[in-house]
């Protein structure tokens, strides 16, 4: 029997959380409770309450997820009394006074990367025509395309904005490596999971791994949800 009922999905940069409707369908039918949270993009801070607000709302013991950038905001928030375990789906991991440029930068982006420097506001967003090939090589162009059309306003200061108290290091942690990755390359996964003794799964797919490969990563999150 399930000990930990309760899930709280968290996306990252460049998506939204319609991303999360195939892993969202899986656990539901296993009876699992489950909230997509609307990260705001708009600072790490806002993102961080965000998800609060939503763990606040949990009757229990919870799992936290989060997808690319939210692994940043769920490495904060998760200290909050509900988390019982924490789950990184191709995600940034970061330690006490680290932010997720600073692991980027850590090994040299694939070609196929389309990261854009921020505008004139401070927004991040992803090249067009690298969009496909660079976040979800697996998906359809059909499917591509409207990632491409509703990915959200991503603020750039989130990026830069170290942690203060990294939640991993007291809560249990597992970890997606997503072995096709071209955004957050796997060495770079590979080394935060392994610093941290996350407990890791590999999946072949791309960076959206949790669009392309909704079961292997809700048996993941099952697996987080059982503690042994």
């Amino acid at each position: 029997m399930k000990k930990f009922k309760n899930i709280v999905l968290v996306h990252g940069a460049f998506a939204d959380g319609s991303g999360w409707r195939g892993v969202y369908e899986i656990l539901n039918k296993k009876g699992y409770d489950v909230t997509i949270v609307h990260n705001p993009l708009t600072s790490l801070e806002d993102g961080v309450e965000a998800v609060k607000a939503a763990l606040d709302k949990q009757d229990g013991p919870t799992v936290l997820v989060g997808h690319s950038y939210g692994g940043v905001l769920i490495t904060e928030a998760g200290n909050h009394s509900n988390v019982e375990a924490l789950v990184y789906v191709a995600a940034f991991q970061p330690d006490n006074g680290e932010s997720a440029l600073d692991w980027a930068q850590t090994a040299p982006p694939a070609p196929e990367s389309g990261v854009l420097a921020p505008d004139d506001k401070g927004i991040v967003y992803y090249d067009k025509d690298k969009f496909h090939a660079g976040l979800c090589a697996d998906l359809s162009k059909e499917d591509a395309a409207f990632m491409y059309a509703s990915q959200g306003a991503f603020y750039a200061k989130g990026f830069v904005t170290p942690i203060t108290n990294a939640a991993w290091k007291v809560k249990q942690s597992y970890g997606v490596i997503a072995t096709e990755d071209k955004s957050i390359v796997p060495e770079i996964q590979q080394k935060m999971y392994k610093r941290s003794n996350t407990v890791v799964t590999e999946v072949r797919g791309s960076h959206v791994v949790y669009v392309s490969q909704p079961e292997a990563v809700a048996d993941v999150i099952i697996l987080a949800s059982n503690p042994a």
